[in-house]
């Protein structure tokens, strides 16, 4: 039997330091998956790019900034930065916050994806039930659509995209 190599970490480099959070709930999981089977199945059908799930680096500066959001889309016309990882801005992120990564994913990883001009960054907060979509308006995100516990966020960059927020967390 063959054994085949694989060359993957599941660490980040946030800010030019190495780091390791905690493995994902099965929670987590299943929003995660939800999500992103609402958003491929849209994105595909109107042939809009691709969507892609963590693991996955993308790498905003080597050796700097190395990050890997829950689920990234990028734009069909923006497919140039997916090359052997994401090397480049992705045009939307998704981070599901769990309370062990709460700190990092809406201070620091919002900080990074904001000075990098990630056009927009999906906040998920399962214990909330929310989910707030955040768009660059001057250099700075904003809150572009927000719903919780029931309701529907739109996206500004998968065109025309709505999503009741009930599909991610049922």
């Amino acid at each position: 039997m063959q054994t085949i190599e694989r060359d993957f970490d599941l660490t980040e480099i946030i800010n030019g330091e190495e780091t390791m959070g905690p493995s994902p709930f099965g929670k987590h999981q299943r929003i995660v998956f939800n999500l992103a089977d609402i958003m491929r199945h849209y994105v595909m059908k109107h042939d809009l790019g691709e969507v892609c799930l963590s693991p996955l680096d993308v790498i905003f500066e080597d050796g700097v900034n190395r990050l890997q959001p829950d689920i990234l889309f990028i734009r069909k016309e923006n497919m140039d930065i997916f090359q052997d990882w994401i090397r480049g801005v992705p045009d939307m992120v998704c981070e599901i916050i769990s309370p062990g990564t709460y700190k990092r994913d809406m201070l620091v990883k919002r900080a990074i994806y904001e000075r990098y001009g990630v056009p927009e960054y999906w906040v998920v907060i399962p214990e909330l039930q929310m989910v707030e979509i955040l768009t660059i308006e001057n250099a700075r995100y904003k809150t572009h659509s927000i719903a919780e516990l029931e309701g529907v966020v739109t996206s500004n960059v998968i065109e025309r995209l709505q999503v009741n927020i009930r599909e991610i967390f049922g």
